[in-house]
């Protein structure tokens, strides 16, 4: 997750911790090191990628090769770097591109076809085109506008609930959001106006500008500096993040959340591994790619990248129930369209954006 995938104030602390350097090392030597000794497999992955390290030397221990770990940016800069060295492959699997980017990676040739027995629920989020099962559904979570409810009771306001309520003038200089060039948190986003008002999208984010959204180049931005919730204690009370994200804002001791989700205003995503076409370890990638849908795995998502599992029956933290809600019918984009017009929407986003 996804971009991806960092959906709190701990995210952000492990995310860094993972990624201090531009890549880590979980297990094996420096990640710099070849691939081709088959006692390793390579993952190349985005930035927020992070699992428990005892549960990391469980799969080293099981499988009997050490995990190198590659991040290479956020889920829009990883398929990027896939597609671009699709024919000297950076590893022997990758975890991270979603649904948004998906289906440019498979139309690259990045991944190499893997069939195998997955897990009950897997296949309920199996990217829609993917006929030679080329990605395999990890985790999947929704991309929503979020409130900080304890700003708007303090300013006697009442707060958004809608996509249209974001163009109100009531809520004038109030929203932050990552823009859809730069983050694939921005881009679910812009997907999801597409999916809502069809041809009429450049429309609403022509008035959203002109209510004075401020644009940021990625999620920790705009939830960490900005969002009046974040840690630098900014000044926007309504921001894009997740249908997670107000479990990570209950305070301690509290039995109620400081944030909420709007659900209407949410976009899927779901993130995926596969084995990269020309690995130099392919039976380690397989190993890993069935590792990621093993239910301790899956079991440690929420805690661990704050998103939800794709196996069916995996127990969720208590406050997820709660406080996690997904919503019933997030917007989504057929990733045919996305293949099709993402270098045309992003465009035209652009051009609207920056008038």
């Amino acid at each position: 997750m996804k971009s991806t995938r960092a959906l709190g104030a701990l995210v952000t602390i492990t995310a860094m911790a993972v990624t201090a350097s531009g890549c880590s090392v979980i297990g094996g030597d420096s990640a710099d090191d070849s691939s081709s000794s088959s006692s390793k497999v390579v993952l190349v992955t985005h930035d927020s990628f992070t699992l428990p390290k005892p549960l990391i030397r469980k799969f080293e221990q099981q499988s009997g090769y050490d995990l190198v770990v590659k991040a290479e940016g956020d889920a829009g800069q990883l398929t990027n770097k896939l597609v671009l060295t699709k024919d000297d492959p950076l590893g022997d699997v990758a975890f991270g591109v979603d649904n948004t980017f998906a289906s440019r990676a498979l139309e690259a040739g990045v991944f190499a076809p893997y069939s195998w027995d997955e897990p009950a629920g897997v296949s309920d989020y199996a990217l829609p085109g993917d006929d030679a099962h080329a990605l395999t559904p990890v985790d999947n979570g929704d991309v929503c506008v979020n409130v900080d409810d304890t700003w708007f009771k303090a300013h006697h306001q009442a707060p958004p609930r809608t996509m249209d309520d974001l163009t109100d003038p009531a809520y004038k200089g109030e929203f932050v959001l990552p823009g859809a060039a730069t983050s694939s948190t921005g881009l679910a986003f812009l997907l999801a106006t597409i999916a809502k008002y069809g041809d009429g999208w450049q429309g609403y984010w022509s008035r959203l500008m002109a209510n004075d959204a401020e644009i940021t180049s990625g999620w920790e931005q705009a939830y960490e500096v900005d969002f009046t919730q974040g840690g630098g204690k900014g000044d926007r009370p309504i921001v894009l993040s997740y249908d997670s994200s107000p479990a990570y804002t209950v305070p301690k001791g509290s039995s109620s959340s400081t944030t909420s989700a709007l659900l209407d205003t949410c976009f899927r995503q779901v993130e995926y591994a596969g084995v990269l076409a020309g690995a130099a370890n392919p039976k380690g990638a397989q190993a890993f790619v069935r590792f990621l849908d093993s239910q301790p795995a899956q079991a440690a998502l929420p805690t661990s990248m704050y998103v939800f599992p794709v196996v069916d029956g995996v127990p969720l933290p208590k406050q997820w129930a709660k406080f996690a809600v997904q919503p019933d019918h997030p917007y989504t984009v057929d990733p045919a369209d996305v293949a099709a017009h993402r270098a045309e929407w992003l465009q035209e986003w652009s051009d609207v954006t920056s008038r």
